[in-house]
């Protein structure tokens, strides 16, 4: 089957929250046009997914056998190892600002510049690993802004947890939360070992806890693209079935 591709735009941010230009990569349907509504998927780790994760041309065949909702995907790159950390981590010196950014500037803006349905439960943020984590993070501050979450393998620790516990469950999240079985001796970026898998299955007994509309999964493999991208059609189509 032969499916319709996208285009994908480059844009440039201006973003006040930051005090920078922040690169927006914004893929748009074939068969995109003003007189439709769109979801919205915001990814950090932007280029990772659409190099590594192939998530355009995943959408494009979703969406050409009509798998998938009516989709915009907006995926926000990262500088360098170090502008990742200080915007996705907890403890980054930018994580507040970079959080005020996505739900007060970037989502205002997508919702001027394409036609979006504007409302929270149409809206959704894709992380993996420390991307996963300010995913999350943000979903859970502004519910009414984001109403959905992809988050594969994410970092968690005691901030994270806490925010969860905080979380009222009003309005309601609907994520997709998955975790390497393989992910309790992870090999980072900078040779460490960590475990993922432990902390991972604590968020999701919490999140049962919750009034949140959870699926959660264990894939068979490690801390790596290799696994999170054949996860991701089952993450498309739990979030935006349509």
């Amino acid at each position: 089957m032969e499916y319709q591709r996208g285009t994908v735009q480059e844009v440039q941010f201006e973003s006040v929250a930051l005090g920078e230009a922040v690169e927006l990569l914004v893929h748009l349907p074939a068969t995109f046009s003003p007189l439709y509504k769109y979801s919205i998927l915001i990814a950090q780790d932007g280029q990772d997914y659409f190099r590594l994760g192939r998530i355009g041309t995943l959408t494009d065949e979703l969406l050409t056998k009509k798998e998938i909702e009516n989709l915009i995907i907006v995926g926000i790159p990262y500088k360098d190892t170090d502008d990742r950390r200080s915007k996705y981590h907890p403890d980054g010196d930018k994580h507040v600002a970079y959080l005020r950014f996505l739900a007060h500037e970037l989502v205002p803006w997508l919702d001027r510049e394409y036609p979006t349905y504007q409302m929270g439960s149409t809206r959704a943020l894709a992380g993996d690993s420390l991307a996963g984590t300010v995913a999350l993070h943000a979903a859970l501050l502004y519910p009414n802004t984001f109403g959905k979450v992809l988050a594969q393998s994410p970092y968690i620790n005691d901030a994270l947890l806490d925010v969860v516990k905080k979380y009222s469950g009003n309005p309601p999240l609907h994520i997709y939360h998955s975790v390497g079985n393989k992910e309790d001796k992870a090999e980072l970026v900078n040779g460490k070992i960590a475990d993922f898998l432990s902390p991972n299955r604590e968020l999701n007994s919490l999140f049962s806890k919750k009034p949140i509309s959870c699926q959660y999964r264990e894939f068979e493999g490690g801390h790596a693209w290799t696994y999170w991208q054949p996860d991701l059609r089952a993450a498309l189509k739990e979030l935006f079935f349509r």
